[in-house]
């Protein structure tokens, strides 16, 4: 008993101080465990194979997949615009469509999507973002208090009590108190809010970078960029090549991409991007996007039967077209020539973009000139910047020329920026099937297997770019600290540390009455988690709190719901919560900010578990 509270004091002080990272503080206290002799290997690593962490590492995927396609940041802001000008409107929208988005994705994700939507909205509305910002924050985390996922106190506590033989809490039994706390939120914050507006300051922002349609347009490619159509079943270029078609030699223009539909109804759309290779093999129904001067556009169009989607005007006057190029899978990259490189006085044609990087030149930056037209026969000089468009790997692979030239940028971290908005019909699908199966009892598909599903079909239909991307959508300390974590509760029973503890609080509150001894329990875990996150103040209380409602004979429901809701609703610092921390620059909020509107706010919930949850949940 003794080692297992020295390593838990000690971890407790390293989670407080920050100056470790979490995880390997965990690592570390696991291993303490392991080297006292306290847990065998099979205890100590059951955490990496609980179920609550692989449903975690599959939501993680699922999340990516929702951001990733747009759909988050879609709903938002269709749902946003509903606010017009009115500021009360604009505020209660906040609060309700974030929370809603919180549902199914962490509040840390919630908040990086909503930011620059809110501070717009609250700039086209004539609102200080400083009174809308704080309270995005507090309702991504009231969001994540109403279902299963969407926190990781509410996997714990439902894993704490079917360890202990009672049932798992169901997907939406969070909703009430979840549906509780927003209404509290929003009451309290809508009149505390004011108090910021005031002391906001508008701030010029650089911008940095170029986006990619910033690219195009700075460029001047839109100008000539065309759309045609292979409609006819008769047309002379179906089964050809593009090299057969030897489009360059014989008409002066360039096929950039092709776009090919993978399948089309109403309530899906998928379309393919492709690179006009050489050896790609022409369908009737793609659409080429070709980049050359107009006549010679539409010969090309006339002699192979193709319908010209764009008409074009005088470039000064400007175009009427509707062709653009999109990002999905294909992107746009500047390189830099360099003064060593062995591409100077060659050209476009002999340096072979097209043949040993499958990428296409839309432009030159020569100094202060553009050069659009005739690029094959273009040489290359020192300085020279090329508007480079290909696969975003083979734009990638080009960094390692850096002999000849600089690759401006990182194109695969812009990529994953990139939305696949045409995806996001797909990535709903699956969302709405997870839930579904979670849902409903008839479906004998148990809660860890339909999120592993629907990460697994995120990655095969292409709402996650590849694999590796999804790997990347997975916050691996998160995990680790989790899993690190969990087998400290079994510690904690095993040593008798758990009982010791409750049996503590139970005998300086229990003789009042559950309820008090509930309201004990919310205080010390509301207190935990301003210093601790919330994951590592749920894993040790939970068993606290089990132990505490079965020594005096009652119901652990109220007290597991006690624990998750005082661990999640942390509002007094902006390091709490990760939701917190991150609104803190963008609303110009000071640690007094928090502590003034967040503190109130934080005991205020308190006082209302601690009533309404016996009611919904009866000792």
């Amino acid at each position: 008993m003794i080692a297992t509270l020295i390593i838990l004091l000690i971890s407790a002080i390293l989670f407080v101080s920050g100056k470790v990272r979490s995880d390997l503080v965990a690592i570390c206290a696991l291993l303490a465990l392991l080297l006292c002799q306290v847990l065998t290997p099979a205890e100590g690593l059951s955490g990496f194979s609980n179920t609550t962490v692989i449903m975690m590492i599959g939501l993680f995927i699922v999340g990516g997949g929702i951001f990733q396609t747009g759909l988050a940041k879609m709903i938002g802001s269709k749902v946003m615009t509903l606010a017009g000008n009115s500021e009360i409107r604009l505020f209660l929208l906040v609060m309700i469509v974030t929370s809603a988005i919180g549902m199914f994705v962490s509040n840390t994700g919630t908040v990086a999507l909503m930011l620059p939507i809110v501070v717009s909205m609250a700039a086209a509305a004539g609102t200080s973002p400083r009174r809308l910002l704080m309270p995005l924050a507090f309702a991504s985390s009231m969001g994540g208090m109403m279902t299963l996922i969407g926190t990781p106190p509410n996997l714990i506590v439902s894993d704490t009590l079917e360890s202990a033989g009672y049932e798992p809490l169901a997907f939406f039994s969070f909703l009430p108190v979840g549906l509780v706390t927003l209404v509290v939120g929003i009451l309290y914050l809508l009149p505390v809010t004011k108090m910021l507006a005031p002391k906001d300051k508008a701030k010029d922002k650089k911008k940095t970078g170029k986006s990619f349609d910033e690219l195009v347009n700075e460029y001047g490619v839109t100008y000539n960029l065309f759309r045609v159509h292979i409609k006819e079943e008769d047309s002379p270029a179906i089964g050809k090549t593009v090299a057969e078609l030897n489009v360059y030699r014989e008409y002066g223009i360039n096929i950039l991409e092709l776009r090919r539909s993978a399948g089309q109804n109403r309530f899906v759309r998928t379309v393919n991007q492709k690179l006009a290779s050489p050896d790609l093999v022409l369908k009737p129904g793609d659409v080429l996007y070709l980049s050359g001067a107009p006549e010679q556009i539409e010969r090309f169009a006339e002699d192979y039967k193709f319908r010209l989607l764009d008409k074009h005007t005088d470039e000064i006057e400007g175009s009427s077209s509707n062709a653009s190029l999109d990002f999905f899978d294909i992107g746009v990259a500047e390189i830099l020539i360099m003064p060593t490189s062995s591409m100077i006085n060659r050209t476009i044609i002999e340096a072979g973009f097209r043949s040993k990087f499958n990428v296409n030149v839309l432009g030159i930056r020569r100094k202060k000139d553009y050069i659009l037209n005739d690029l094959g026969a273009q040489k290359m000089h020192d300085g020279d910047v090329l508007l480079v468009q290909g696969a975003w790997s083979d734009i990638a692979r080009m960094k390692n020329e850096s002999s000849n030239w600089v690759v401006l940028g990182e194109p695969l971290q812009e990529a994953a920026k990139v939305t696949l908005d045409y995806k996001a019909p797909v990535a709903a699908l699956i969302m709405i099937g997870m839930i579904v199966m979670m849902v409903v009892d008839d479906i004998p598909v148990a809660p860890v297997t339909a999120v592993l599903l629907a990460a697994v079909l995120m990655v095969i239909t292409g709402c996650v770019r590849s694999v590796e991307a999804a790997y990347k959508t997975i916050n691996w300390q998160t995990i680790v600290l989790f899993a690190a974590m969990l087998p400290m509760s079994i510690a904690l029973e095993k040593t008798g540390v758990s009982e010791m503890i409750s049996g503590s609080i139970v005998t300086g509150l229990g003789g009042s009455g559950p309820r008090l001894l509930l309201a004990g329990i919310y205080a010390v875990t509301s207190v935990m988690t301003i210093f601790i996150s919330n994951t590592v103040t749920a894993v040790l209380m939970a068993p606290i709190a089990l132990q505490c409602a079965m020594q005096i004979g009652v119901s652990p429901v109220p007290f597991m719901f006690a624990v998750t809701v005082a661990a999640s609703m942390c509002f007094a610092s902006p390091f709490s919560t990760p939701p917190n921390a991150l609104v803190m620059s963008a609303g110009q909020y000071t640690f007094m900010d928090y502590v003034k509107v967040g503190l109130p706010l934080q005991i205020l919930m308190g006082v209302v578990m601690v009533f309404v949850l016996p009611l919904l949940f009866p000792f």
